[in-house]
């Protein structure tokens, strides 16, 4: 699984590493609350989560759904595995360890896989719920990141090897812009989210 290389892409290497154990320990941390929060509502349904703020801003709210449990057990315990191996990687790679592309790969289809369970679950948050929860809100934020940056390390490798063409000219063009098609990606879950609940916000002094 590891073998020396130098690590191409937008981020240098030891920053890449950084990247991964910092957002990688921040999804396993507030998964970490999630299920601690989840658990008190089983236990006390009458317990009122930290995280719920307001009307909008209700963990409680989203916890209670069938969507907080998609596959049959609360969805935290995948934040808690999947990060958990986030942060391992990034660990690996300020330890001195490269993997191989199959391994690259394979952690751009896990990112992936998440990257689409988040955005069915912000949609359902948004449109079907009527309910934001802080803290999904930055397990959002972090799976984003992790899935854009593992994408851009799988596509600078593969273009590194034929730096000529067309696609090779967009690849660079998307990771010279990195930071940001990242925040215009934020910034449309901002709007989704004001537009949304506008009617709310409105009343806010």
């Amino acid at each position: 699984m590891f073998r020396r290389a130098s690590t191409p892409g937008p981020l240098r290497e030891a920053t890449l590493g950084w990247l991964y154990l910092s957002l990688g320990s921040l999804g396993v941390a507030t998964a970490a609350v999630l299920m601690v929060e989840k658990v008190r509502i089983l236990q006390d349904p009458t317990y009122v989560p930290s995280c719920s703020i307001n009307p909008i801003l209700s963990c409680g709210s989203i916890m209670q759904t069938a969507q907080a449990e998609a596959f049959g057990f609360p969805n935290p315990i995948l934040g808690i595995a999947g990060f958990g191996v986030i942060a391992t990687v990034g660990a690996a790679i300020l330890a001195g360890g490269r993997f191989a592309r199959w391994f690259w790969l394979g952690l751009l289809a896990g990112s992936t896989a998440g990257l689409v369970f988040v955005h069915w679950l912000a949609f359902q948050s948004l449109f079907r719920i009527g309910a934001l929860c802080p803290y999904c809100m930055v397990v959002w934020v972090v799976t984003i990141a992790v899935f854009w940056y593992t994408l851009l390390h799988v596509v600078s490798t593969r273009e590194s090897t034929r730096p000529s063409g067309f696609g090779a000219w967009c690849s660079r063009q998307v990771i010279a812009y990195h930071g940001a098609v990242l925040t215009a990606w934020y910034l449309a879950f901002v709007g989704l989210i004001t537009v949304r609940f506008w009617e709310y916000w409105s009343t806010l002094p």
